[in-house]
């Protein structure tokens, strides 16, 4: 039987190292850290390589992201252009004519499509009528009581004249009479009386009468003598007072009744009018085209931009609004807004381009009518933008535009020939100042300050700085690392600060032109003591102005 093969295990070797021979530590020490220092120096030599390759690439423009024109010169239009609204320089509008009669307006029932082509006489909008038709009726019997009242006062007035004649042709002639009457019989009496006391005097001369009967016969006769009297005074009171007073009377009865009369009549005839008005009125509810055209809602907008006023059914309209506008097609204007910075180019009478957005293949020619000399009112987020408005006349315009439409207008200021000129986005503004970044070589560039003497919606015209055929780079603002621009330098307001020295010598100046002796009254004196302290205090303020905000 053979014995099982024995494993490496079994065997263990052990060194046998002589006592007279050991190897240094410290060699075996130094030849790894030598060795480490290799490695350490191999690796870090690598890594800045690395570094140094990246950041050699980062460095590096790639042509894809760089977008260059090419500096041109030819021709160059100077131009303005401007977003502007269509619209007609002759509407005929269509007004309400309600009156508003205290109330807040009248409302819309109907009104016609925006857009529509209509003719004169076609119904364009019907206003709300149901007030105007309550103020008819009771109007209606303000016209019947003011009739009644004139009938009345004319009866009165007749009755008044009838009055007068009565008495001048009945009372006063009657009375008359009978007292004339009465004054014929006074003197028959006193006739008959004087024939008795002349009898009665015969008789007692003679003694066949005693003088009794003579003095009855004297009493009779003064009796018929002051009947007679009485009845004379009564004829002329009568004729004289009497009937100067009733005549009085009886005309200013006359006179009372004639203004009674004519108020009556005035009353009627308002009434009757305000009655005819608000039939003109309901009749106006019903709003007809005056001449044929377009329809165009005249809707207004606010000045933040929102709908003011809408024409539509329900919207409340007051008197005299436009409503409705009728453009006339022969006779069209585009209306835009230019900035400030560009007002003072245009002039009346400049030609002028313009294009339609809703028809981008139709272009049309006019010119500058008219350039406003106010602003327009802002609104409540562009207070601080000015805008002038500007009118441009279009020659010939076609049929089909439409007012409201929006419009592009280029206004031609000048044209400059020969003009070296590079787009728009070539340039970039730096401290009020403009410059380009022209492209020398594959990965060199070079910083160049311009002068633009005008620009359009595309191009800017170069004065200095740029020349024919070089490379300027389009977008500066993903390339400003490869710009070398200027430093920014403050600006100098030393001459603006009021120094303490100058200070000093106003109050001096102002202490020896104050007046002396007595004080003004209100007003207190500072004591010589505290003008040093004033003085120091004015100067701490003026040191601390002077000092920037943190």
């Amino acid at each position: 039987m053979l014995a099982p093969p024995l494993s490496p295990h079994h065997f263990t070797m052990h060194p046998v190292i002589s006592p007279r021979f050991r190897p240094p530590t410290h060699a075996r020490r130094g030849g790894a850290k030598t060795i480490l220092l290799v490695v350490l120096a191999i690796l870090g030599g690598a890594g800045w390589y690395a570094y140094d390759t990246y950041q050699t690439q980062q460095t590096l423009i790639s042509p894809d992201d760089l977008l260059i024109s090419e500096v041109t010169q030819g021709s160059f239009d100077h131009t303005i252009v401007e977003q502007g609204e269509i619209e007609s320089s002759s509407n005929t509008e269509v007004v309400c004519e309600i009156e508003s009669r205290g109330n807040t307006g009248t409302a819309i029932l109907w009104v016609i499509d925006e857009g529509t082509h209509v003719r004169t006489g076609d119904k364009l909008v019907e206003l709300d009528s149901s007030n105007l038709e309550i103020e008819l009726k009771e109007n209606r019997l303000e016209v019947i009581t003011a009739e009644a009242a004139v009938a009345t006062a004319d009866a009165l007035l007749e009755q008044a004249t009838i009055s007068r004649e009565e008495y001048l042709e009945g009372l006063f002639q009657t009375e008359e009479k009978a007292i004339l009457s009465e004054m014929a019989i006074a003197e028959q009496e006193m006739r008959k009386a004087q024939l008795a006391l002349e009898s009665s005097e015969r008789l007692v001369a003679k003694g066949l009468v005693n003088s009794l009967q003579l003095e009855a016969d004297k009493f009779a006769l003064a009796n018929t003598r002051n009947q007679l009297d009485a009845a004379k005074g009564r004829l002329r009171v009568l004729q004289d007072l009497t009937k100067r007073k009733m005549l009085v009377q009886f005309d200013s009865d006359i006179e009372a009744a004639k203004a009674g009369l004519t108020a009556a009549r005035e009353k009627l005839s308002e009434e009757k009018l305000e009655y005819k008005q608000i039939e003109q009125q309901i009749a106006s509810c019903v709003m007809v085209a005056p001449t044929d055209g377009v329809v165009v809602h005249a809707n207004k907008q606010s000045r933040r931009g929102d709908s003011e006023f809408v024409v539509e059914a329900g919207a409340v309209v007051r008197e005299r609004q436009t409503l409705i506008r009728l453009p006339d097609p022969t006779k069209m204007q585009v209306r835009c807004n230019v900035n400030e910075s560009r007002i003072t180019l245009l002039e009346k009478g400049m030609p002028a381009k313009i294009r339609i957005d809703a028809l981008s293949s139709l272009m049309l020619k006019g010119h500058v009518a008219k350039v406003n000399r106010y602003a327009e009112p802002g609104s409540w987020f562009s207070s601080s933008i000015k805008e002038y408005g500007v009118i441009v006349e279009i020659t010939d315009p076609p049929d089909h535009i439409r007012t409201g439409m929006t419009a592009a207008v280029e206004v031609f200021v000048e044209q400059i020939p020969e003009a070296i000129q590079v787009p728009i986005q070539a340039v970039y503004e730096h401290d009020k100042n403009m410059f380009a970044l022209v492209q020398t070589g594959a990965q060199s560039f070079e910083t160049r300050e311009v002068e633009i003497s005008a620009t359009n919606d595309t191009m800017a015209s170069i004065t200095e700085g740029l020349n024919p055929g070089e490379k300027a780079v389009l977008n500066l603002r993903q390339h400003l690392s490869l710009m070398n621009l200027p430093e920014v330098e403050a600006e100098d307001n030393s001459d603006m600060i009021r120094r303490p020295g100058s200070v000093a010598a106003a109050k001096d100046n102002m202490s020896e032109n104050a007046p002396r002796g007595d004080a003004q009254p209100g007003v207190q004196s500072t004591p010589a003591a505290n003008r040093g302290d004033a003085k120091e205090t004015a100067d701490l303020k003026a040191e601390k102005s002077d000092q920037p905000a943190a």
